[in-house]
């Protein structure tokens, strides 16, 4: 054939279409500009069902971690709260005044029992996302500091703060070591870590021990429990567990330093709620069919009754009680079950509660800390009570001291011009939770 005749092109081969069922059909071709023809109440629906979306993960998230029990709730919970950063809690937080004002009633208590001389030892229990690390360092002299959470993600945030304030360390100033662990310091035993094994700690500690109550004694020169301790009070076991990690850790004359909602509030709460209620009822700890279901709308001081099936025993007519709660716009406290009449909570172990604060606490599980029981059981490993104050008694109490006055203002408690408080009535309701206390280890 030669090379330079070309083929003929005239009958094009022709290609069988695909007979295979797997074949998607063409796809259509969007047409320029379809997006921007999504009507502002499209683009409305859509950020409303991503919302509902996201409440239903965190919602089921919750479930999870509460079939797991209250420690991995609590845990959960704080392992998702989102680290803001100091700018946004002075100026966008709805509750500046509030944190101001906690941060400085921590301050007043740790300043007012720090240990006096140099080299001193804290042991952090429950030290969250480090909030109280630049308040060790303003007390000075200390040379030690170990942190324990239960919480990962907040150790890792905590040792994160800790790394920054060395970066901002000016030429000349020091800061104290620090070690951070992630540790349940109610259900398991501290001696365990390295850091405390190495300065001291007393595993002979508690009732029964003539021996340890004379002589014993770990190395550390405070122990301090801001806000955290309630969740031990889950069982006595917890309780003695904490107890037990706080005074053997804690060297002769050591300060036992914390912060934890005021019983004397609870159950005044509790028999207001009983005298406005003649059908209140005191039987066992609260907590067993936990509803924490609540409707905004509703006063946060009326207790709703609902019919329930009727046990063996039960009266015609009779209604199981359902529970109360009171608070205001910001914070939230509400028992889902049955309370004590008389305020008196027995046995002092068990009795939850769900606690809710504006950008802070999501309706987590707190347990009643019933001050005399354990201020009895304290007693039992030598901590003896020096001092305890409610929060708004704190204030009348060291707002003019020489040294607290003027950190008031320095940490935007009060106005520096005119000395008034920047602590709206809520914020201060909400405070008034709360009391503050020192035991001496003896």
């Amino acid at each position: 054939m030669d090379r330079t005749t070309k083929p003929d092109t005239s009958k094009k081969r022709q290609r069988s279409p695909s007979r295979s069922p797997s074949r998607s059909p063409p796809r259509q071709r969007k047409r320029p500009g379809a997006a921007s023809r999504l009507t502002t109440a499209d683009r409305e629906a859509a950020r409303l069902r991503q919302l509902e979306r996201e409440k239903e993960a965190e919602k089921k998230a919750h479930e999870e971690a509460a079939s797991r029990g209250v420690h991995d709730v609590v845990k959960q919970h704080y392992n998702m709260v989102p680290e803001r950063g100091r700018e946004w809690r002075k100026t966008d937080s709805r509750i500046k005044g509030l944190r101001s004002f906690n941060n400085w009633v921590k301050s007043s208590t740790i300043q007012k029992f720090f240990p006096e001389g140099r080299n001193v030892k804290v042991l952090d229990i429950g030290c969250g996302k480090g909030g109280d690390l630049q308040k060790w360092q303003s007390a000075r002299w200390v040379e030690l500091y170990v942190g324990c959470d239960p919480a990962d993600v907040s150790i890792t945030q905590a040792r994160e703060r800790y790394e920054q304030m060395r970066k901002r360390l000016r030429r000349g100033q020091d800061l104290f070591h620090a070690e951070f662990y992630t540790k349940d310091c109610f259900g398991e035993w501290l001696g365990d870590i390295p850091i405390i094994k190495e300065v001291g700690i007393d595993g002979s500690v508690g009732p029964g021990n003539a021996v340890s109550q004379r002589w014993g004694g770990g190395g550390f020169d405070v122990v301090s429990m801001m806000f955290c301790m309630h969740y031990a009070f889950e069982s006595e076991e917890k309780a003695r567990g904490m107890l037990r990690n706080v005074a053997g850790a804690l060297k002769k004359g050591g300060a036992f330093l914390g912060v934890i909602p005021n019983s004397d509030v609870i159950s005044a709460k509790v028999q207001e709620h009983h005298k406005s209620n003649s059908k209140g009822t005191t039987n066992g700890p609260a907590g067993q069919d936990d509803d924490d279901d609540w409707d905004p709308e509703k006063s946060l001081d009326v207790t709703e009754k609902k019919e329930s099936p009727k046990d063996e025993g039960q009266e015609d007519g009779e209604v199981e009680e359902e529970g109360f709660e009171w608070g205001n716009s910001i914070y939230r406290v509400k028992f889902p079950g049955k309370t004590p009449e008389d305020g008196v909570f027995r046995p002092p172990f068990g009795w939850k509660y769900f606690y809710f604060l504006e950008e802070a606490v999501e309706e987590v599980p707190e347990y009643v800390v019933p001050w005399e029981a354990f201020r009895g059981l304290a007693e039992d490993y030598n901590l003896e009570l020096q001092y305890r104050r409610p929060f708004n008694e704190v204030w009348d109490e060291q707002k003019d001291d020489p040294i607290l006055g003027p950190l008031s203002e320095r940490m935007g408690v009060r106005d520096r011009r005119d000395g008034r408080l920047l602590v709206n009535k809520e914020e201060m309701d909400a405070a008034s939770f709360y009391h503050t206390f020192c035991f001496h280890k003896v």
